[in-house]
Parts: structure tokens; sequence; C-alpha cells
């Protein structure tokens, strides 16, 4: 049977791109004297996009917007994005995987180009062998295609590969494809319901509360059936 290998989820898991991208949109709704709400922008994380901020505040204006203020949000949102670095833990994890021969991969919602041009501004593109993320031919998540897909491309078995993600989507598609799977919700997800993950770790120390090899063995032991090793892992700090 073929080894297992590591895939993540890449917004708001390897980089928190959520917490830049929703403050620039609060800002320009109340621009506009409306107020955008966190439980209005959650309906999109992991997923398509299921509301459309731009969209939605035109039709609460009643007219269209200008279009140079999609240029400012953006610029505004990469001004905020360059003060981030990879999440806690997940330059450990990427080491460890390098370390133990793991193949690492991506399974993502958003376009190629969006996650290839995050990953070289990091510095860790090397790191992964593959990219599956959405297009014409990949649906978005909850659909498990993306991670059964990138353990395909990784020559792994799912049933002994762990995943990484921050979102309910997420989570219902790693859980469904079948993979041992670690939540690290962020400030805008972690009070969401990611009860369906393997493992839930708190915001911090995030992935720093766990490691790689760890989450191998738990993977490795239910496919085995030694529920001895259940006892280490916790979803809260102890």
């Amino acid at each position: 049977m073929a080894d297992g290998c590591l895939v993540l989820d890449f917004d708001g898991t390897i980089l928190d791109t959520e917490r830049s991208r929703f403050q620039t949109w609060v800002d320009l709704w109340s621009e506009h004297a409306h107020e955008l709400t966190l439980a209005e922008w959650q309906r999109s994380f992991g997923t398509d996009d299921l509301f459309d901020p731009w969209g939605e505040l035109e039709r609460r204006v009643g007219s269209p917007l200008d279009p140079s203020l999609r240029i400012r949000r953006r610029s505004r949102q990469n001004e905020l994005q360059a003060e981030y670095g990879p999440r806690p833990g997940v330059m450990t994890w990427l080491l460890e995987a390098r370390d133990l021969n793991v193949p690492v991969g991506i399974a993502s919602s958003a376009p190629i180009e969006w996650v290839e041009a995050n990953l070289e501004m990091l510095g860790i593109r090397s790191f992964f062998s593959t990219l599956v993320c959405r297009d014409d031919e990949i649906p978005a998540k909850p659909e498990p295609i993306s991670y059964l897909l990138a353990c395909e491309r990784l020559g792994s078995e799912p049933s002994r590969s762990v995943v990484v993600e921050d979102s309910p989507n997420g989570v219902a598609a790693a859980s469904t494809a079948g993979l041992f799977t670690v939540a690290v919700p962020h400030a805008l997800t972690e009070g969401l319901d990611l009860s369906s993950a393997d493992v839930v770790l708190p915001t911090l120390p995030c992935l720093e509360g766990l490691t790689l090899s760890d989450a191998l063995t738990r993977a490795s032991s239910i496919v085995s059936g030694d529920s001895h090793l259940d006892g280490p892992f916790h979803s809260e700090p102890t």
C-alpha cells in the first residue's frame, strides 16, 4: 500500500489572506454607510465565492460603484498582506515533511495563479510537488475532488495522508475524501463548526501544537485499527 502524503489548503491555512481581504471590504462598505458582517463574509470560506461583496454593496447603495474603488481596495489589501508570513507551525511541518521524505501538495478553491504567486512571494514554492486548484475541471470545496487528485498525483493513499484546513467547507472536502484532517482555525473561522475534523487545534499555537509525524502516525493507526494511539491528540489546550 502506498505511503501517505501531506496536503494543505492555502488561503487561511498556509497564509492568513482572509483577514486583510475582509478588513478592506469592511472599510469600503463603511465608506458607503453600510456594515459588512462577519456572518455574511463567512459564507464564502473555503469554496467558490457565494457572496459577492461588490455586487451586494451596489445593490444596497442602489447604483453602480466607481470601478477605481476596486483597484484602491486591492492595493490596500496587498499593503496589509505584505505584513503577514506563513501561519505558526507551517514552516516546521514543511521542513519535517522534507526530512521524512513525505510528499507535499496543495488543494485550494482559489485559482492556481493566486496560489503560486503567493507561494513564490513567501519563498516556499519548492516545498510543494503539486498544486491542485479550482478551475473548469476541478470544482471548489466542499467537493472532495481536489484532495483525491492531490493524493493521486503524489502517489499516496488518502487514508494514510494528512490534510490541514481552516474552514468547514475544506474540512468537509478532506473528510469526504478520507484523509486524516487537522483543522487550524484563524480569527475569522474559530467560531465555525470544524468538529468533523479528526483534530481541531487552537488558533494559537496553530500547527505548533502538533507534529506532522504524530498526525501521520494517527492516520495510519486508524487504518490499522490501533486504537491505543488515540490518547495524545487533543482538540483543546491541556
